[in-house]
């Protein structure tokens, strides 16, 4: 698996951040860094901070102390070297769309209806589909296509301008078990192929195992990075859920127990179909532009 790079620029950096929503901490005195081409699993329990992170990577949330840089710079509201993908997301408006159509919106996403291309437009469309295994979605509306399929296009639309961190929010909420190994071995592929950052936020953590370099758990205001053996053990876990946390180990998958219950299964029934963490409640911007459409997808 890919490790940290050898660059000494991280691709993110939190400096003794804390950042405060409605009179709670969600992130307390939080120190990390994350390599560029790392590939890291966001996990934690519902409301533990994971949307807000990456809100706060994008600039739109400002930590109420310490310092955010987003390679090697101050985080900002707008910045083109960030693709972001939000939660689950109404497309009834989008269904009679064609796949092409739907990833172009992307382009200019902060105007009203499709936008006018130019030729080095189209291309960077064209290599954006390309690059998820998308072609054959690209003349089919949304409205024929599975939940893995409109969600590879979505990923299409968070590439377009190549950029260089990409931020994923729940991208396997509401899909089966094969379509969450297709998704995450396609973002995989990519982040390999780009030698990008991802940071992969989810609530169960095996769907990533397979793919992730390191781990990032939030909870209680805290976060813990490292690999799945630092991280994920039961003194750990326990202190990020403020609870007595068991972590039990079966035919290569791994399950966080509380009081004889799976948490991470738990959470992920609570909140299927839903696709919010509690912290911040429904917003989606995103990172590329100036403003947002009514869907939330920005882009340069």
């Amino acid at each position: 698996m890919t490790r940290m790079a050898s660059t000494s620029i991280p691709a993110i950096e939190l400096e003794q951040v804390t950042i405060a929503l409605g009179g709670r901490f969600i992130l307390s005195d939080v120190s990390l860094a994350v390599g560029n081409g790392e590939f890291i699993g966001v996990l934690g329990p519902n409301g533990a901070g994971k949307t807000t992170l990456m809100r706060a990577l994008l600039g739109l949330i400002k930590p109420s102390s310490g310092h955010i840089t987003v390679l090697g710079e101050q985080a900002i509201r707008g910045n083109p070297a960030i693709g972001y993908m939000p939660q689950l997301r109404s497309l009834a408006a989008h269904l009679t769309l064609r796949g092409w159509d739907f990833v172009a919106s992307g382009i200019d996403g902060h105007r009203w209806g499709l936008p006018v291309l130019n030729a080095a437009r189209r291309q960077a469309v064209a290599e954006a589909i390309d690059l998820v295994g998308a072609t054959h979605l690209a003349q089919r509306p949304l409205g024929d296509l599975s939940g893995g399929e409109r969600q590879r296009l979505m990923l299409a639309q968070a590439l377009l301008g190549r950029p260089r961190l990409l931020l994923l929010d729940e991208p396997l909420i509401s899909l089966d078990p094969h379509h969450q190994r297709v998704v995450v071995e396609l973002v995989r592929e990519v982040q390999q192929r780009l030698g990008i950052a991802v940071l992969f936020s989810a609530h169960e953590l095996n769907p990533l195992l397979a793919a992730m370099d390191r781990v990032l758990y939030l909870g209680n205001g805290h976060a813990a990075l490292g690999t799945v053996d630092q991280v994920i053990n039961g003194p750990v876990l326990s202190r990020l859920y403020g609870s007595s946390i068991d972590v039990v180990r079966i035919n290569q998958r791994i399950f966080v127990m509380s009081g004889g219950h799976d948490v991470e299964r738990d959470a992920h029934m609570h909140e299927n179909g839903h696709g919010h963490d509690h912290d911040l409640g429904h917003g989606h911007d995103h990172a590329h532009g100036q403003d947002h459409n009514p869907d939330g997808r920005r882009h340069a």
